[in-house]
């Protein structure tokens, strides 16, 4: 399966097991625009399956009742662009409201998917990468998947988990590589970082689409600058696994580069550096590094010059071997 059947098949399984389960968003009744939902209406009905209007506001809040109310409340925001409507029910409503109750009621229930990040021709209203802007509110989780395998355990242990979720989806992903998906249901821990290569000498740091981008780095440092990098998928923004990054890899590194495509200022990154700095002070060999996109509005025309791409990463780690 590619990305977006891992999802489909995610969601279809937890269509089946829970009788509760309802999906609902922008054009989800006839697949998506990527296809996410395709025959999900067909198979389990419109009442399970179904379009809302054009109001991320409406389909946020709408999850929450629903989820309060003892659903398994599956949202689709078209665009993590658009999810910005939303951000007052999802901060102060949906992460706030077992809080605010006193335990009385919770829409832990809730889990809303949302395709990001750059696809190389979005430009500024279909690009963008929020999650940043959502890990500054407890109550949430955040994840992020790299590939069809992660998608698929992580997409239904957030259904299940009984917090408020949001699922964020690289969306150049989608249709870009095929994995071997297990058919049956599983589930895969959130919260917990993956170390996908080991290395001795800096620890390379990121999530979705970038990962991919730092294992080629991983190559490049080996084979031009003889380096042996570890690399770390965070996998879930928050909360975040601090021990993995920290414990297991920069304490035996030195060296911390962390790429994301957000801009620099405030993106997720300030937080793992300033985490790791306080941990890690006494064994840091360099300053941690950080290559992401900038302080700009996301390009059209420029995005190749926006991109953390592997040569910005690249020239970052000689930064860190050479200091």
């Amino acid at each position: 399966m590619n990305l977006f059947q891992s999802i489909n098949n995610s969601l279809d399984l937890a269509l089946s097991s829970d009788p509760s389960a309802i999906i609902f968003g922008e054009d989800v009744a006839f697949g998506g625009v990527f296809r996410c939902t395709v025959g999900l209406q067909e198979k389990h009905g419109k009442s399970r399956v179904f379009n809302t209007p054009l109001c991320e506001q409406g389909i946020a809040g709408f999850g929450i009742g629903a989820a309060t109310a003892g659903a398994t409340a599956i949202a689709e925001i078209q665009f993590a662009d658009y999810i910005l409507p939303a951000f007052d029910q999802i901060c102060n409503e949906a992460a706030k409201y077992r809080y605010r109750s006193g335990g009385l009621y919770d829409c832990g229930s809730l889990t809303i998917r949302a395709p990001c990040s750059a696809v190389g021709h979005g430009a500024l209203y279909h690009s963008q990468s929020p999650e940043a802007y959502f890990a500054h509110c407890p109550g949430l989780k955040i994840v992020v998947p790299r590939g069809p395998i992660k998608a698929k355990g992580l997409l239904l242990s957030c259904i299940r988990d009984k917090n408020p979720c949001i699922f964020l989806e690289p969306k150049i992903l989608y249709r870009s590589a095929v994995e071997q998906v297990p058919v049956k249901e599983y589930t895969m821990p959130l919260s917990k970082a993956d170390i996908l290569v080991e290395g001795d000498d800096i620890t390379l740091v990121g999530w979705g689409t970038q990962v991919h981008v730092l294992r080629e780095v991983c190559q490049l440092a080996k084979d031009q600058l003889n380096v042996s990098c570890e690399l770390i998928d965070l996998v879930t923004i928050l909360p975040w696994d601090k021990e993995t990054i920290a414990q297991k890899s920069v304490k035996k590194t030195g060296r911390l580069l962390i790429a994301h495509e957000a801009p620099l200022t405030s993106g997720f990154g300030a937080e793992i550096a300033a985490s790791i700095q306080n941990e890690c002070f006494l064994n840091l060999e360099a300053p941690i590094e950080r290559v992401t996109g900038f302080d700009t509005p996301f390009p059209h025309m420029f995005e190749p010059f926006y991109m953390p791409d592997k040569w910005r990463c690249f020239e970052a780690v000689k930064k860190l071997v050479n200091y």
